[in-house]
């Protein structure tokens, strides 16, 4: 192992073992696969996604764009954050992992939680910010990605002015903890900033993964600052590490793979990382730093130690197979272009090519970025919402003063949400030296050629390594005509992988800009022409970009890192992926040994099969005592809705085609509602409770969506209207007693009715107790065609009901039924179920029910049932179909055609490229018949009502299946047995 033989935050006591690819390494507890990786001596981590170009580890955290592993869990994610635990077996990719079945032990959550500040990183802005708006009282939630708090000073090394960096960190940590109102997530990334400071969390746990949605009253950004790499020929070369890489498996995990090393940077920030390598017995050859004048304390620190300093240059190529061998350096002119070149023999290259704040969050809630010359890089501007960016986000590089900003942050955060505290004493925190040694800025430098080519060949300058972006694909999108970041994204795709763009997106813009500029290479900017490709014709404002600062950056958003389907679901899967309701009669369902089916989340009784029979026999059974007898069944699931004001009867009207204001008290009406477009969206039955109160019935499935699209309506179009909705699905129970003998049910049931026709006519209800005392509303509805009576009863007596019901109609064979009967006897009068025979193209017009639709008032969709469009004659029409063979049951969804169509190129034998053949419709319900001893469907066909009569063909795979076309309604055409 290549590991230094003390230091580090690794627990050496604990040796453990995993697997990468079938080969065994050892590790000790706290290591990471990759900083395991690099203690044993691995760099390269396997083949770029597209040009199989051996690639290994650039960073040490999230934003690692080439290590990615899939770990026994199955998900995908970069080697830097999944933790080495004894046993783990990982597989490396090259990019692009595949999904896979997650263990049985493996399991997702799900929390919610508010919150008064919300703290994003616990770096030492972070924990200052925490520290600082909990003095208070406030309640804080801080976030952080690592496995411990600290941030970067977790990779600090040298002693600290007063205290260690540990000594601090655990200080602040230790006064966290003690407060009640503080909650602290380790190896937790936000990942999304919403509206109203909601943000998405995605913690990290042993047996899986947790989704926090917070609400947060203020939200302070300590999210740090990400390392560029820089762009030269063969950057990608395994050996090859960001500055901040090296120095944390350095300090943090006492790892380091490499006898000689070069550094090159474009500002300060890498020359600690020189120290730490000497001391850990790294020869360093050479630091190239691109500032002609770096600060002089530096470059005599670095000359006391006996590493020359290359001012003025950069790195232009390296080369090697495996790994890095040797570093190409030139001096770089006036312009930023190489004159000369020195070669110089390495194993390891570490890169500074400055610091990118983490702004994705801040961005994403529509926060302002701003481009900073003097640091070569975007900072948060104006904030959209309550948010505060703090630290290195906030381009405040440099311990003391990052924990400065950061108290601040979090003081003003608490303060204004009404918990102002004290200023926090903070322990004295910061270098022997001050953090800065002068005040030398950065000299960024975008690319530098390797050679006299242009840079449309410059194939292995690579922008954004996890999608093999290089500086030639750049070049060929600006010349395609792409000026925009956002354009020059999506034709080369760079910032779309893993990272999200964390360590190309700022590279590719400062590529972006040389191109449309004068670029290295080219002594003359591109012109308009070169980039249209057009005449010439440009707007007269364009001008080149000089930096990325005058290109701005391509859209944030969320998810800021990716995040598992399998994280976002949770526990909603399986069993828990979809709520199961059930009714109050459901244990009698259970009982009965009814099969069920789910609708609209409930669990309906489908059917009741007797010892012997299949659903086929059972349906026709239930069908034939509902025509011939009495059945019996529980329509409780129905959605109710109370509609309630001095409105509701003008609101009613408002809503469904038909109209409902002059309604009597006590009777009941059909109604159905459009959409605005004027297709039907739901239809039930509305009773008029009083007058100024309504029950509204709606679809099984269709309750919620109703309910939304009261709301809405009363809320943005007629809020003045005097109404209010309340949902009462599960507070009453329906139990539907349909057939010949239902009046004797009935009467038996509620002795104190009188349910003949004269004194309870069709579509009216009567308030009366039954006769075990239990208070119930009865109404005359039938969805059946038959004589039929709904008993309505608070969902606590519903079972007993059932019981009586069942008991009062035992001597009449009454039997219950499920959803299947319930759809055949429907179908059977030509009544469509909403959702099933339409499908949002339907109008009440094309399903033969000119008769709803209001001439006389005004409701939504009328004018759009007036378009041309509407009133078309070959528009679909609902219709009947009776097969040619009375035995022939045609799917539901089988595709009509007229007799003459050339059925040639239909089937699976058929050629394949033929004419695609002409439909007139499609099967909506079929089922077989009881009551009419045959198969029949219904369909929607265009000019359907206009082709009664005629037949029409069903291509079914080999064979044709020829039906007739009637009316939709095939049983009781007249009505007579509805009322008895």
């Amino acid at each position: 192992m290549t590991r230094i033989p003390a230091g580090g935050r690794v627990d050496r006591s604990r040796s453990l073992t995993f697997t990468v690819n079938g080969t065994e390494y050892p590790a000790f507890a706290g290591d990471t696969v990759a900083s395991a990786l690099v203690a044993a001596g691995v760099l390269t981590v396997g083949p770029s996604i597209y040009r199989e170009r051996p690639r290994g580890l650039l960073t040490a955290d999230l934003t690692e764009p080439n290590a990615l592993v899939q770990a026994n869990s199955g998900e995908v994610l970069p080697a830097t954050v999944v933790e080495v635990t004894q046993g783990l077996d990982v597989r490396l990719l090259s990019g692009v992992g595949r999904l896979t079945p997650e263990s049985e032990n493996v399991l997702h959550d799900k929390k919610f939680v508010h919150t008064d500040v919300l703290v994003v990183g616990a770096g030492p802005a972070g924990l200052a910010a925490a520290l600082t708006a909990s003095s208070g009282g406030a309640r804080v939630l801080l976030v952080d990605d690592q496995s411990q708090p600290g941030g970067d000073l977790l990779a600090e090394s040298g002693p600290l002015a007063d205290a260690p960096a540990d000594a601090w960190i655990t200080e602040v940590t230790t006064r966290l903890a003690g407060r009640p109102e503080v909650t602290t997530l380790s190896r937790a990334s936000a990942f999304g900033h919403y509206d109203q400071n909601y943000l998405l969390v995605l913690q990290r746990l042993p047996h899986g993964q947790r989704v926090w949605h917070v609400r947060a009253r203020r939200v302070v950004l300590a999210t740090g600052a990400r390392q560029r790499p820089l762009v030269f020929a063969n950057n990608d070369l395994p050996g090859i590490m960001l500055a901040s890489a090296v120095r944390t498996y350095l300090n943090r995990f006492g790892a380091v793979s490499a006898t000689r090393a070069v550094v090159a940077t474009i500002d300060d920030s890498a020359y600690p990382v020189v120290l730490d390598l000497l001391a850990a017995g790294v020869e360093v050859v050479a630091v190239v730093d691109s500032r002609a004048e770096p600060p002089a304390a530096l470059v005599s620190r670095m000359g006391d130690a006996g590493v020359e300093v290359v001012c003025g240059a950069a790195v232009t190529g390296a080369s090697g197979s495996e790994r890095v061998r040797t570093v190409t350096i030139s001096p770089l002119d006036g312009d930023g272009a190489p004159a000369g070149q020195r070669e110089i023999t390495a194993d390891l290259l570490a890169v500074s090519g400055g610091w990118n704040p983490d702004l994705h969050l801040f961005s994403q809630s529509r926060g302002e970025l701003l481009w900073n010359d003097s640091l070569a890089t975007f900072v948060p501007g104006r904030a959209a919402q309550a948010v505060a960016v703090a630290g290195a986000a906030n381009g405040v590089f440099g311990t003391v003063a990052a924990i400065a900003d950061g108290a601040s942050a979090g003081g003003f955060a608490a303060g204004s949400v009404g918990f102002p505290g004290d200023p926090e004493p903070l322990i004295a925190f910061g270098r022997a030296s001050s953090d800065s040694d002068g005040a030398v800025p950065p000299r960024p430098v975008w690319l530098v050629p390797a050679d006299d080519t242009e840079p449309s060949q410059w194939h292995h300058h690579f922008v954004d390594l996890h999608r093999d972006v290089s500086v030639a694909d750049v070049w060929r999108a600006v010349g395609a005509g792409m000026r925009s970041l956002e354009h020059v994204k999506r034709y080369t795709t760079a910032g779309t992988g893993y990272d999200q763009g964390a360590t190309a997106g700022v590279n590719v813009a400062g590529v972006v800009a040389q191109a449309l500029s004068a670029g290295p290479g080219r002594t003359e900017p591109i012109e308009l022409t070169e980039l249209s490709g057009h005449d010439g014709q440009t707007a007269p404002t364009w001008q080149p970009p000089a930096s990325p600062g005058d290109l701005g950056t391509t859209t944030f958003r969320a998810p800021s890192l990716p995040v598992s389907f399998a994280a976002l679901a949770g526990r909603d899967l399986g069993h828990l992926h979809d709520p199961a309701r059930t009714t109050p009669v459901h244990p009698w369902h259970v009982a009965a040994g009814a099969v069920f089916e789910d609708v609209g989340q409930w669990k309906r009784p489908w059917y009741y099969p007797q010892p012997g029979e299949d659903q086929h026999q059972a349906v026709l059974r239930e069908c034939r005592a509902a025509r011939t007898g009495v059945g019996m069944m529980d329509a409780s699931t129905l959605g109710k809705i109370e509609v309630v004001g001095a409105d509701a009867p003008e609101f009613l009207n408002r809503i469904y085609t038909n109209a409902f204001a002059r309604l009597a008290v006590g009777s009941a009406r059909y109604g159905v509602m459009c959409t605005a477009d004027g297709m039907v969206l739901d239809d039930g039955v509305t009773m008029r409770l009083a007058p100024d109160r309504f029950l509204m019935s709606t679809t099984t499935g269709g309750a919620a969506r109703v309910l939304d699209w009261l709301e809405e309506w009363q809320q943005t179009e007629w809020p003045h209207l005097d109404v209010r909705f309340t949902s009462v699905t599960e507070q009453w129970s329906t139990i539907a007693v349909v057939g010949p003998h239902s009046r004797a049910v009935v009467a038996a049931v509620a002795p104190e009715l009188d349910v003949t026709n004269e004194a309870f006519p069709f579509m009216t209800f009567r308030e009366t107790v039954l006769a075990d005392g239990v208070p119930a509303r009865i109404a005359r509805i039938s969805f059946s065609g038959e004589l039929a009576f709904e008993i309505n009863v608070a969902g606590w007596y519903a079972l007993s009901v059932w019981e009586a019901v069942m008991s009062a109609g035992s001597a009449f064979g009454i039997t219950p039924y499920g959803t299947e009967t319930m759809h055949v006897l429907r179908a059977e009068k030509g009544f469509p179920i909403v959702g099933q025979d339409t499908d949002g193209t339907v109008t009440p017009h094309d399903l033969g029910m000119s008769w709803i639709v209001s001439k006389k008032k005004d409701f939504v969709g009328r004018r759009s049932l007036t378009r041309p469009d509407s009133l078309r004659a070959d528009r679909k029409h609902l219709v009947g179909l009776l097969p040619v063979d009375p035995a022939e049951l045609l799917p539901e969804g089988a595709q009509l055609v007229a007799p003459d169509t050339d059925l040639s190129g239909v089937g699976r034998s058929s050629p394949v490229g033929r004419t695609p053949v002409p439909m007139l419709g499609h099967v909506t319900s079929s089922y077989h018949s009881a009551a009419l001893d045959r198969t029949f469907a219904l369909a929607l066909i265009k000019g359907g009502r206009d082709r009664i009569g005629e037949q029409v063909l069903a291509p079914l795979g080999d064979r044709v299946v020829a039906a007739t076309i009637t009316g939709p309604v095939l049983y009781d055409q007249e009505g007579a047995r509805r009322d008895g």
